[in-house]
């Protein structure tokens, strides 16, 4: 019974997943998933790559996930989840592409400007 580790990351989070054959435990950082995320939209994207692979309950996963926040980390999570299943069945990598979940989400947040409120967003102007 092999341990697939794998690293998924989504703007600033990063995670750590550990994938073994199991009963479909997911723990992130020592908590059962559904008590660290508290949303049913989080829930679901964390389910997202078992229900397409028709593997939900056969894997247990491990999680150690850090900064960021919780959407981040679970779309994070996502993503490592995806390459550990990947990793073990390549099959799989048919069924999960499509839908967008082996790709790295590489938008991140645009520097704030000097001269300027915001990355984009500018001073007030007044003409007289």
């Amino acid at each position: 019974m092999a341990v697939t580790h794998t690293i998924g990351r989504r703007k600033t989070s990063i995670a750590r997943v550990f994938l073994k054959e199991g009963s479909g435990e997911i723990t992130i950082n020592k908590k059962n998933f559904k008590d660290y995320f508290d949303t049913a939209t989080l829930h679901y994207k964390l389910e997202q790559a078992f229900d397409l692979t028709e593997t939900k309950g056969q894997y247990d996963v491990t999680v150690n996930v850090e900064g960021g926040g919780i959407t981040g980390q679970a779309e994070a999570i996502r993503l490592g989840i995806s390459r550990a299943l990947v990793e073990i069945n390549p099959d799989f990598k048919a069924m999960l592409k499509p839908d967008g979940l082996m790709t790295r989400d590489p938008r991140m947040v645009e520097r704030k400007k000097f001269g300027q409120k915001k990355a984009r967003k500018k001073f007030q102007f007044s003409k007289r």
